[in-house]
């Protein structure tokens, strides 16, 4: 007995200690960034479904929308070809979307079509689709090194990941009134009422949880590449990182075969040793490949894998993520945003659910691909790595890189290149230089007022900045056009995003007197009429929220026509007739000797899918 005391008392002096080498405390606190009492999907299954708006509702907002584009001959067309829609076909896929929705309770109705929506795109993802984020500099001047930065996010990133996974990051939870309900007290309370009732409990103190069912893709995730339709690839088992610098590909383990995240010295002494690596660009740089047409990249990567990099691409596409590191400056924010929106497509894997990215000074930025989730899964990563690498830092200026054999933790992927390939890869060169090329980006920074001073009058600062696009359109173009702004539809299960559509009779009558009559009007009426837009955007602002817009009804009726052969070309005919802003062209094609006019594919703008 008293030896059996003796060998736990031993083994659990042993963990102790090799706890204090890794250099966390008891029960490893610096694996994770918080550790929150209630489970981080606590509200998942009491979440409220997305509705689907009344048809009439839809009808009558895409009406709304309508007015201020087209003169009063267009739209009484317009109205009619609405109402006819609305009686007809539209009621029948209507009553046979609300069917379908009711049938699969788990989801939301938009889940399934949104996401071939993004996946079955054939453009590029670049510019198309992957958007960008940058973090502020980090206020201790010193911090900003490269090394040490990249080192410090690389760590919070980990401790994101391994917080979620174990369930104790802080459920995502809008709060109307956070002195009830962003309180100790009232999350000892809500953990103990079950998971399906959950939600429920947080709405009486006008609180609202908000879906995370998106964040597990933030990690070992990645978009590959198929003929007509991606696929959406994790593996989380995975416990490399990918690294990229100047084109090469290189990867380490940052979880051990514990499930402990690698000492910060340890991830630091790799990270050093690859940015002391001087091995020259590749000649043919792997990374311009996800940057291509999809169906291209596809062929390509099939092109790939038979030449004997199956491995080799395995360790990318099951890499907790993408860290790429620049080996040059930020200049200014033109250039930044040029930096976290393409860069160069050597040194970036466009597929990956996010690239972390560190230019030599260290300035950082997010880029991420759009098809697996949204802005506010990959918002709330940012701000948690942020807060947790300057507040928590896992290594300093005086830090020492741990004395460790990175040449053998670290590998350099090596991938077998036909001639082929190397053709491949130089064309999505050129494709790619020629599309950055033209591309025009440019910033202004209005230092004369701000959301501080709009917020102040009671105006909407996103409904002036609206107004704005409005009103500098007609003084160049003499012309109101519909605009598009995403919204989150996060507060239900499995919600993406609403359209919140801008222009409307309230821009077009504000923007018109500002632009081509300001002498006809006082100061008082043209205040006057920012508040009316304000407001109206408000209103839009709301609804779509609420999932109450008209985009996302009528993409759902949509899908399901093109499900149905029967209805499929009346529909999309009649879509057309209705100049729906986000529709483009039919395209028709033969299927053997069944139908001969099967629509085949209805093109969405990729400008407008957010």
């Amino acid at each position: 007995m008293a030896a059996r005391q003796l060998l736990l008392r031993r083994t659990a002096t042993a963990a102790a200690a090799a706890r204090e080498r890794r250099g966390y405390g008891s029960a490893g606190a610096a694996e994770y960034l918080q550790r929150s009492i209630v489970p981080t999907m606590h509200y998942q299954k009491s979440l409220p479904r997305l509705p689907i708006p009344k048809l009439e509702d839809t009808i009558r907002r895409y009406l709304n929308a309508q007015k201020p584009l087209l003169n009063d001959d267009q739209f009484r067309k317009t109205e009619e070809l609405a109402r006819h829609f609305e009686k007809g076909i539209g009621r029948q896929l209507h009553e046979q979307l609300v069917a379908q929705d009711n049938l699969n309770k788990h989801t939301s109705y938009i889940t399934g079509p949104w996401f071939d929506m993004y996946l079955k795109a054939r453009e590029p993802v670049v510019l198309n689709f992957n958007a960008f984020m940058s973090f502020p500099p980090d206020p201790k001047s010193e911090y900003n090194d490269q090394l040490i930065r990249a080192t410090n996010m690389t760590v919070s990133a980990i401790r994101f990941m391994k917080t979620f996974r174990a369930g104790y990051l802080e459920p995502e939870v809008f709060h109307l009134n956070p002195k009830k309900s962003d309180t100790q007290l009232f999350k000892k309370l809500i953990r103990f009422v079950p998971s399906s009732l959950s939600w429920f409990g947080a709405y009486m103190v006008n609180a609202y949880p908000l879906d995370m069912s998106q964040y597990f893709r933030l990690f070992n995730s990645t978009r590959l590449p198929k003929l007509n339709r991606d696929e959406l690839y994790t593996d989380e088992k995975a416990k490399h990182l990918l690294v990229l610098r100047n084109g090469n590909f290189y990867v380490f383990d940052v979880i051990d075969r514990d499930g402990s995240m690698l000492k910060p010295s340890e991830i630091q002494a790799h990270l050093k040793y690859i940015l002391s690596d001087n091995s020259p660009t590749p000649a043919f740089p792997l990374g311009y490949l996800s940057s291509e047409n999809r169906d291209t990249w596809a062929l390509l990567r099939n092109n790939l894998l038979d030449n004997g990099n199956e491995e080799a691409l395995q360790k990318v596409d099951s890499a907790i993520f993408c860290l790429s590191l620049d080996d040059f400056p930020v200049k200014d924010f033109v250039h930044l945003s040029r930096t976290m929106l393409h860069g160069s497509g050597a040194n970036r894997w466009y597929d990956k659910s996010f690239n972390l990215i560190i230019t030599k000074d260290g300035t950082a930025g997010i880029n991420f691909e759009h098809s697996w989730g949204d802005g506010v899964a990959v918002l709330r990563f940012q701000n948690e790595v942020f807060k947790d690498s300057v507040g928590e830092s896992a290594v300093s200026p005086q830090s020492q890189p741990a004395s460790v054999d990175s040449s053998r933790a670290v590998q350099r992927l090596d991938f077998k290149l036909n001639d082929a390939l190397k053709a491949g890869i130089t064309k999505a060169k050129q494709n790619f230089d020629s599309t950055v090329e033209a591309l025009t980006l440019d910033i202004i920074q209005f230092q004369k007022g701000g959301k501080d001073f709009l917020k102040q009058k009671k105006i909407s600062p996103d409904a002036v900045a609206q107004l704005a696009f409005q009103m500098a359109f007609l003084r160049q173009y003499n012309q109101t056009v519909a605009t598009y702004e995403s919204c989150s539809t996060a507060a239900f299960k499995h919600g993406r995003t609403e359209t919140v559509r801008p222009a409307s009779v309230h821009t077009k009558k504000c923007s018109e007197a500002f632009v081509k009559e300001p002498s006809k009007h006082s100061t008082e009426e043209l205040q006057k009429m920012i508040v009316e837009c304000s407001e109206y955007h408000g209103r839009l602002t709301k609804e779509a929220a609420m999932g109450q817009g008209f985009d996302r009804h009528l993409f759902g009726l949509r899908y399901l026509a093109l499900s149905k052969v029967d209805l499929a070309v009346s529909f999309m005919s009649m879509m057309t007739s209705m100049h729906l802003p986000w529709t483009q062209t039919l395209v028709y094609k033969e299927k053997s000797n069944q139908t001969k006019k099967l629509v085949n594919a209805l093109t969405v703008s990729s400008k407008n899918c957010d």
